[in-house]
């Protein structure tokens, strides 16, 4: 890995010979157009369902945490057009372990010819000289993530010596139609959620989800990025209090603009979560149930999540209980330093 002076190109070692391929780094706002650009003409090829705009990328990339993308993003680029683009963070798990993620999005025209290779070793290189000037002496991990149609992805990953080491589904309910009953536990009470709540209702998730494979309160959303996500609609949660103590939650939320793209009207009933004291009550049912009846009376006709197929809670079990199905398969990817 090579700056060259005075300039924002790099030379990348493993770089193929394509006429015009240059590397380059973070430019600026001026960049988020075609990062946008970048991730909607990867979606057909990836089976991915995305929405973003070029809002929610500024937006997104105001609130990140152990990332400056001055430093930790490449760009590739033929005949001055831009190709790909990559970022690396970290997070510090409960137990110290310091995850070094990186991602990216390369356009399927160009893929197969090195130029991810070569944006995989570099991303590599510079995550441990960003290591390197951190004392930390917990494991430390290179991570990456497909999904099942990415299989340029998979294949490189698997080719510089990544492991799968865990699974998620995107899973659907079809329809909304015969929700089951499940009552709330004896005790509990759903209230209205507010700005007023937003702390409170991340503190208890935090700790709700501590106990969950991958979690990381550098991950954790902070009351601003709530409030300025326009997606958050408080009126769609249902947070579960006992007294004045948050037991647990399910914060839904409907994208607009993805139901509007791929011509559907679906629900997501995300942020599933119990605190501890209150777990193997059926609590997450019944807030889940309830949540599914939020969505519907706001006309939405089917609903999703996201699960960790291995979670020790029973979730998955939970959300096939309800009607979820898998439509998807995700994969996290671990190296070794």
């Amino acid at each position: 890995m090579l700056a060259l002076e005075n300039t924002d190109l790099l030379i990348l070692p493993d770089a193929p010979a394509i006429p015009g391929l240059i590397f380059r780094r973070f430019q600026g706002e001026s960049d988020f157009p075609h990062m946008h650009a970048i991730i909607h003409g990867c979606k057909q090829a990836d089976d991915s369902e995305r929405s973003d705009t070029v809002e929610d990328i500024r937006r997104n990339y105001s609130h990140l945490v152990n990332s400056d993308p001055d430093r930790d993003m490449l760009f590739a680029e033929i005949a001055g057009e831009a190709i790909a683009y990559s970022r690396v963070s970290w997070r510090t798990e409960p137990d110290g372990k310091r995850i070094f993620q990186h991602f990216g999005f390369l356009l399927p025209a160009w893929r197969r010819q090195g130029i991810g290779r070569a944006m995989l070793r570099y991303n590599q290189a510079h995550i441990r000289q960003l290591a390197a000037a951190q004392t930390n002496h917990a494991p430390q991990m290179f991570e990456s993530f497909a999904g099942d149609k990415e299989t340029s992805a998979t294949a490189l990953l698997l080719s510089e010596g990544y492991l799968a080491v865990r699974h998620f589904y995107e899973m659907v309910r079809p329809d909304l139609e015969n929700i089951p009953e499940a009552p709330m536990p004896e005790g509990l009470e759903v209230r209205p959620a507010g700005p007023e709540q937003f702390q409170a209702i991340i503190d208890a998730s935090k700790e709700a989800f501590r106990d969950h494979w991958g979690f990381s309160e550098d991950d954790e959303p902070t009351v601003a990025q709530i409030a300025e996500d326009p997606n958050t609609d408080p009126r769609l949660w249902r947070v579960a209090w006992a007294g004045d103590e948050i037991a647990g939650m399910v914060l839904s939320f409907i994208d607009q603009n993805q139901n509007a793209e791929y011509n559907r009207l679906r629900g997501w009933t995300e942020n599933i979560c119990v605190r501890r004291p209150w777990r193997r009550l059926g609590l997450a049912r019944s807030l889940l149930v309830q949540s599914l009846h939020a969505v519907k009376e706001r006309g939405m006709r089917e609903a999703a999540l996201g699960v960790d197929t291995e979670n020790l809670s029973g979730a998955l079990r939970l959300y096939e209980s309800v009607g979820f199905r898998p439509v998807k398969r995700f994969t996290t990817y671990h190296k070794p330093f």
